[in-house]
C-alpha cells in the first residue's frame, strides 16, 4: 500500500524559531512547549497556527489469543467497554467531555454485533483475529482492508474540518499483541522487556503470557517487515489505528499519540512511511516497560508522565490542554518589542 506523505517543509523553521525567542521570556523558559509550537507550526506551515476541532478515535477489537490466557481479563470485556464508551461512562469520555474532544468509537472487529448508535462507527473486519498460537492473526487482505478502512476515516474526519486526532483502542489482549508488534520491529528489543502487567496481570500471570508470546514466536518467527508482522500478531484494532495515523498524516493532521499499544500502531505506520514522525506528538510515557523501548526507538519525548496505563486514548485527551497551551503563547504572547520590555544586555 502506498501512503503520500510529505515531511512538514523545515524552511519556516527559523521564522518561527526567532518568534518563540522573542517572547517575553528568558529562551527556552517555557520549556517543552516551545519545540511544541515550532513543531505544530511546521505541520500547519503558519507563523499562527490555528488548531480546531479536536477528535478522538477509539478503535476496539478483539484477539483470538485471548481466549488462551494473556489476560487477566475475559474477552467479552472488550464489547462491554464499548458499551460503557457509548453510555458516556469511561473514563475517555470523562477527559473528552471535559476538554472538549469530539469522540468516535470504531469497530474495528469485536466479537459482538454492536446496534447503530451515535459515537460509534461500524468498519468491522471480522469478529476477532484468529489466534496467532495457531495461525497469523490475520490474512493480508484482511490486514489490508484494516488499514484502508482507518485510512478512509482519518481522510474523512480531514474533510469535516478536523486538523487534530487523538488515538486511543480497546480490545483485551491487545498490549500482548503490542508486546510482540514491539519485539518484531524494535532491533535488538527483547521480548521479555517489552511485555508487562497489562490489564494487571500478578508476576505468574506475566510469565504465563511471556510463555504464550515465545510459543507465538516459535510458530510465526520474528518477522521485521511491518505488514508480515502485523498479519501475524496484530489486532485489528491496531491495523486500523495504523492506517488511521497514515492517512491522518497525508492530510497533515496533527497527531496525539496515548501509550503503548498505540505506539505499537505507530511503529507498523512508522515503518511503513517514516515521514509520519514530525506529525506525531507523544502524550505521555506509560507504566508498560515496552512503552519506554518503543519511544526510545522513534526517539521521541512524550509531554508527561502520569503513571497512566489504561489505555483508551486517556492520555492524548489529557495533553491536549497542553497542545493549546503551545499554540496559544506562540499566537497571544506578547514580543519584547510589542510589550516594551528590556531584553537582556
Amino acid at each position: 500500500m502506498n501512503f503520500d506523505i510529505a515531511a512538514p517543509d523545515r524552511a519556516l523553521a527559523p521564522a518561527l524559531q526567532r518568534k518563540i525567542d522573542r517572547k517575553t521570556k528568558p529562551l527556552g523558559a517555557l520549556g517543552r512547549l516551545e519545540p511544541l509550537a515550532l513543531q505544530i507550526g511546521l505541520v500547519q506551515q503558519s507563523l499562527t497556527p490555528a488548531l480546531r476541532r479536536p477528535h478522538l478515535l477509539a478503535f476496539a477489537g478483539d484477539h483470538g489469543a485471548a481466549r488462551a490466557g494473556v489476560s487477566a481479563y475475559p474477552q467479552d470485556v472488550t464489547w462491554q467497554m464499548v458499551e460503557n464508551f457509548l453510555a458516556g461512562g469511561a473514563a475517555i469520555n470523562v477527559f473528552c467531555r471535559q476538554l472538549e474532544i469530539g469522540l468516535t468509537v470504531v469497530d474495528a472487529g469485536v466479537n459482538h454485533d454492536f446496534a447503530p448508535r451515535d459515537g460509534l462507527r461500524d468498519a468491522k473486519i471480522a469478529h476477532g483475529t484468529a489466534n496467532y498460537l495457531e495461525q497469523p492473526a490475520m490474512s493480508a487482505a484482511e490486514r489490508d482492508a484494516a488499514l484502508e478502512r482507518g485510512r478512509a476515516i482519518a481522510h474523512a474526519l480531514a474533510a469535516n474540518g478536523h486538523d487534530v486526532v487523538g488515538f486511543g483502542e480497546m480490545g483485551i489482549g491487545n498490549t500482548a499483541a503490542a508486546s510482540l508488534l514491539t519485539h518484531c520491529l524494535v532491533p535488538g528489543a527483547a521480548l521479555a522487556d517489552v511485555t508487562g502487567r497489562g490489564t494487571g496481570l500478578d508476576e505468574a500471570g506475566v510469565a504465563r503470557k511471556l510463555g504464550l508470546l515465545h510459543r507465538a514466536l516459535a510458530r510465526g518467527g520474528r518477522p521485521s517487515d511491518p505488514l508480515a508482522a502485523l498479519a501475524e500478531y496484530g489486532g485489528f484494532e491496531i491495523a486500523m489505528m495504523a492506517g488511521a495515523m497514515l492517512g491522518a498524516a497525508e492530510r497533515r493532521m496533527l497527531l496525539l499519540i496515548d501509550g503503548f499499544i498505540v505506539t505499537s500502531a505507530l511503529l507498523v505506520a512508522h515503518a511503513i512511511a517514516p515521514a509520519i514522525l514530525p506529525y506525531c506528538v507523544f502524550a505521555h510515557r506509560s507504566q508498560e516497560p515496552g512503552h519506554r523501548v518503543q519511544l526510545a526507538h522513534l526517539g521521541a519525548e512524550p509531554l508527561m508522565e502520569l503513571d497512566l496505563r489504561l489505555g483508551e486514548g486517556t492520555g492524548a485527551a489529557l495533553a491536549w490542554p497542553l497542545v493549546q497551551a503551545a499554540v496559544n503563547f506562540l499566537n497571544e504572547m506578547a514580543s519584547f518589542e510589542s510589550a516594551g520590555v528590556s531584553d537582556k544586555a
